[in-house]
């Protein structure tokens, strides 16, 4: 992944490991010419393979002109500077002369078209675009995406139950247990309907599915948490209350697994998973089809 440029004239020094507490924040730096999602998924999945280190992390979207390439070379340069250690640079900039100006700053360069576009081009024996934004806006993908995140939004919480057949799928959990951005991340990523119904006192204290969803049972999807976790978001919410008691938090989780083992309801535990795995583990399970 190592970009062309200064960085072969002046190879890396060796790696040295910088425990945390030890060393001041690594700049990084999530450069594109576009949004900058690309850059920030790559190479969020690339440093999490290092543990032990610190990061200082900052996102320029929209780098698309030569002087903003400068500036942002400036920027970058002056970190290194500032911090005394190579800023990681991760790019996603397709214009070959913004890219080439972005690297004249210090920093250890790894671009991702650098890396595969002219793999790419030898495999498929015609030369790339390099163009941004070349590709047409679906307009159709883009209304099912917008319709699906104020679906999420007038369906958030058992707000209410109208249109509630549209649903593709609807999340059950105690409250805090993720269901919001899980179902928003769901609208936004793929264009699906998603509600969510929060599992109340009294909900958990029957055998019954409540009334709003029961009619939809083969659309329930629940979400379950380990009770010490939910107790300490639920103490930063509203501190030392019955509400955040460890006590009440195990009596609702319990309650709430109970229910899904009950009415055969799938279900997957948020504690440990990241809202993009919960979301691909929901699609999977309900074999949801994705709109956008």
């Amino acid at each position: 992944l190592y970009a062309k440029g200064s960085l072969k004239k002046h190879p890396p020094p060796p790696t040295k490991g910088f425990p945390m507490s030890d060393t001041p924040l690594r700049p990084v730096f999530f450069v594109s010419d576009r949004t900058g999602l690309t850059a920030e998924n790559m190479g969020e999945a690339l440093l999490e393979q290092f543990k032990g280190f610190a990061f200082k992390r900052r996102t320029y979207p929209f780098v698309d002109t030569p002087e903003k390439a400068r500036e942002l070379a400036a920027t970058i340069t002056r970190a290194a500077a500032d911090h005394e250690l190579r800023p990681l640079v991760f790019s996603s900039v397709v214009n070959d002369e913004i890219r080439e100006i972005i690297k004249t700053a210090e920093g250890l360069h790894l671009s991702f078209f650098d890396a595969f576009l002219g793999r790419l081009e030898h495999e498929l024996g015609a030369p790339a675009r390099h163009k941004v934004g070349s590709r047409a806006v679906d307009t159709e993908k883009y209304d099912a995406r917008m319709e699906a995140v104020n679906f999420a939004l007038n369906h958030d919480d058992g707000i209410s139950d109208r249109e509630l057949q549209q649903a593709d799928v609807i999340l059950l959990g105690v409250s805090r247990s993720g269901k919001t951005p899980t179902c928003l991340y769901l609208a936004m990523q793929y264009g699906i309907r998603a509600a969510n119904y929060p599992l109340t006192p009294e909900d958990l204290g029957t055998d019954n599915l409540p009334r709003m969803v029961e009619p939809y049972r083969s659309k329930l999807f629940g979400l379950t948490i380990q009770p010490e976790r939910l107790h300490a978001i639920r103490q930063e919410r509203r501190p030392d209350s019955r509400y955040s008691a460890l006590a009440t938090c195990r009596q609702e989780v319990a309650d709430a697994q109970a229910i899904y083992r009950r009415h055969r309801i799938p279900s997957a535990n948020t504690t440990h998973k990241s809202v993009e795995e919960l979301a691909a583990s929901i699609i999977q399970e309900c074999r949801l089809k994705r709109r956008c």
